[in-house]
C-alpha cells in the first residue's frame, strides 16, 4: 500500500513557551520513531504546499486571515500562541492537507499522513482556539471538494471535541463529522445531543466517552459503530483527526486508550475502501504519540481493500 508521509522543516518555526505541550519536539519525535521502526524508507516523501490566503478562506472568516496575518507575536486566545514563524507554518499545516488530498485524487497514493503543527479542530471559521490557528482538516476537506470529492466523512478520535470542524460543516449534508472525545472536558462542546443544524441535521455524530473510558470502549465504537456509518454514507475520501491525547500516557487527558486500542482505532477508520487522508492534531506525551503514530502508519500500509 503506497502511503504518502508529508512533513518539513517549516513545521518546527511555530515557536511556543517552554511550559507549552504543543512543542516542536512533537514532530522531532515523530520522525525518529519512524527512522527507528524501519518504516521511514517505505512511505512516500512528499512535501507539503503552502496553502494560500484564499485557501484557509474556504473555511476561515477573511477578516479573521487578515487578523492572524498582521499579528505579529503572542496569545491569539488564552491557549494559542503565536511566533514569528507560526503563520508560516500554520499555511504549510493546511497545504499539507490539500496535497495529500490532490496525490490521492490524482491516484499517486491511496493513503497519507500529515506530521503537521500547528493542530487545527479547534479553530473555528472567526477565531484561534485550543492551540489551532487554521483548521487544516476543514480547509483540506473544501479543497477536496474543490477537485472532485464529493462527500467528505471527518473521522476525530482527538481526546478533545473538534469544535472547530463541527461548526464549520454543521449545516452540510455533504461533509460527515464523527468524533469521540472525553466529555465534559474542553472545550465543553461535543454532547450526543448535537448532531447537526438544518439540511446538516443527522450529518455529525458524537460519541462523548466518559474520563477513564479505555480500549474496550474504544474497540466497540470504531469497529462496530463507525462501520456501519462509513457504509451508509458511503463517502468518497475520508479526513482523520488523529489526536493521540486519547493515549492512556497522555498527560492533558483522562482516557486510557492502550497502543493496541490506537490500532484498533485505526482500523475501523480504514475499513471502509476510500482514500484516506491522516493529520495530527493533539498528543502531547512523545513517547506515547511517537509509538502511536508508528502503530497508525503501520496499519495504513497494510494493503487492505481501498
Amino acid at each position: 500500500m503506497k502511503v504518502g508521509f508529508l512533513y518539513d522543516d517549516v513545521f518546527l518555526r511555530h515557536e511556543t513557551p517552554q511550559w507549552h505541550p504543543e512543542c516542536k519536539e512533537r514532530l522531532v519525535s515523530i520522525v525518529k520513531a519512524l527512522r527507528e521502526s524501519g518504516l521511514w524508507d517505505k512511505l512516500v516523501h512528499i512535501p507539503p504546499r503552502k496553502a494560500g490566503f484564499g485557501d484557509v478562506q474556504r473555511v476561515h472568516d477573511p477578516a479573521y486571515v487578515e487578523k492572524v496575518r498582521k499579528f505579529g507575536q503572542g496569545y491569539l486566545d488564552p491557549d494559542t500562541y503565536v511566533s514569528e514563524g507560526s503563520l508560516e507554518s500554520a499555511l504549510f499545516a493546511a497545504g499539507a492537507v490539500m496535497e495529500a488530498v490532490e496525490r490521492c485524487r490524482k491516484g499517486e497514493i491511496k493513503r497519507a499522513f500529515c506530521a503537521v503543527r500547528p493542530p487545527g479542530h479547534h479553530a473555528e471559521a472567526d477565531r484561534a482556539m485550543g492551540f489551532c490557528i487554521f483548521n487544516n482538516v476543514a480547509v483540506g476537506a473544501r479543497y477536496a471538494q474543490e477537485i472532485g470529492y464529493g462527500k467528505v466523512f471527518i473521522v476525530d478520535f482527538d481526546v478533545h471535541h473538534g469544535n472547530g470542524t463541527q461548526h464549520i460543516f454543521e449545516e452540510d449534508d455533504t461533509v460527515y463529522y464523527f468524533s469521540t472525545h472525553q466529555y465534559p472536558f474542553y472545550p465543553g462542546t461535543g454532547s450526543g445531543s448535537e448532531c447537526g443544524r438544518g439540511k446538516g441535521e443527522g450529518y455529525t455524530y458524537n460519541i462523548p466517552v466518559s474520563s477513564g473510558s479505555g480500549d474496550k470502549d474504544f474497540f466497540q465504537i470504531y469497529n462496530d459503530i463507525l462501520p456501519g456509518i462509513l457504509k451508509k454514507f458511503s463517502p468518497d475520501i475520508i479526513l482523520v483527526s488523529a489526536g493521540y491525547d486519547v493515549h492512556k500516557d497522555d498527560p492533558l487527558a483522562a482516557v486510557r486508550v492502550s497502543d493496541e486500542g490506537i490500532r484498533s482505532i485505526v482500523r475501523g477508520v480504514l475499513s471502509f475502501p476510500a482514500p484516506a487522508v491522516f493529520t495530527l492534531e493533539g498528543g502531547y506525551d512523545l513517547a506515547a504519540l511517537s509509538g502511536a503514530v508508528v502503530i497508525t502508519l503501520e496499519e495504513m500500509m497494510k494493503d487492505r481493500q481501498v
